[in-house]
């Protein structure tokens, strides 16, 4: 299968992603494959069962953000599910503090929005001293925010968000990082997708669990030392947040079928119980930057 990128394969398929129109999950879908039709479903699990099923081809999971770290549950949900990570994007976030048209700064006394938004503009809305409520996402708390009709509370979401719902910015860029507020998505599809590193950068992610041995982690990694694999990221986590042994995700640089990263991955194998290899894709250019 190619790369999600081919404009006129991918022209009407559908791209899943979890929360409501005008959320950054629904934007980043807009952005980066406009000529897809995008389709909210209510959890994460539900967009993994949809590409699971063929009811989309693709979904746009948010993995990590640099201001609040990576998102919960996303690292279970790839190991329980057959799907591969088939592209990596990084995409700027904005928050927006939006209420009813009329309304004033002042006049807000309560902000709703994900606990994600909510994280990442915690100076800024302390600096206001209101109050914060979490809500299911970004766009479903500025409709509620229309619904109300009420100038005390306002929404953190999207300008697109916002303008859904004939709502007015109040304040832009709420968000505590300014510009450097990126949020890492990946895109999963049923079908692994066909990348060569002679054309550009290319990441392997799996998940493994290491053998219970002394040291086994260090050995684990240590072939990708030995033989120049770049590690682009390790980060460990305990499945569905029950007290079992922590699984691992990792990413490196490379194609699976160099030598020196089949060497590492070799050594990876030999020191862990289990591995699964969750794609193998092209990295987003400002990976590197």
């Amino acid at each position: 299968m190619n790369s999600p990128k081919n404009t006129k394969e991918n022209n009407g398929k559908i791209i899943a992603f979890q929360g409501a129109n005008g959320a950054n999950s629904n934007l980043a879908c807009l952005k980066f494959y406009p000529e897809m039709s995008a389709k909210a479903y209510d959890s994460f699990y539900d967009v993994f069962l949809a590409v699971e099923n063929n009811e989309a081809e693709y979904g746009m999971i948010p993995l990590e953000n640099s201001y609040a770290g990576r998102v919960a549950e996303i690292h279970d949900l790839l190991q329980k599910h057959e799907v591969s990570i088939v592209a990596e994007h990084f995409f700027p976030i904005t928050h927006n503090l939006v209420a009813i048209r009329g309304t004033k700064l002042e006049d807000i006394k309560e902000v709703l929005s994900h606990p994600q938004a909510l994280m990442q503009s915690q100076e800024n809305l302390r600096q206001l001293g209101v109050k914060i409520t979490e809500f299911s996402n970004t766009a479903k708390a500025a409709e509620r925010i229309a619904t109300l009709g009420d100038k005390s509370k306002g929404a953190l979401c999207s300008k697109l968000a916002s303008d859904l719902f004939d709502l007015e910015i109040i304040k832009e860029n709420m968000q505590d990082s300014g510009n450097d507020n990126i949020t890492i998505f990946i895109v999963i599809s049923k079908h692994q997708c066909e990348v060569d590193s002679k054309n550009d950068k290319v990441i392997t992610a799996l998940l493994f669990t290491i053998r219970n041995i002394p040291g086994a982690l260090y050995k684990a990694l240590g072939g990708f030392a030995t033989n120049g694999v770049s590690l682009v990221k390790l980060e460990s986590y305990i499945p569905s947040g029950a007290s079992k042994q922590a699984k691992f995700f990792i990413s490196i640089e490379g194609h699976p079928s160099e030598r020196n990263v089949a060497l590492g991955l070799e050594e990876l194998g030999f020191f862990s119980k289990n591995v699964k290899l969750l794609g193998v894709y092209y990295a987003d250019k400002a990976r590197f930057l």
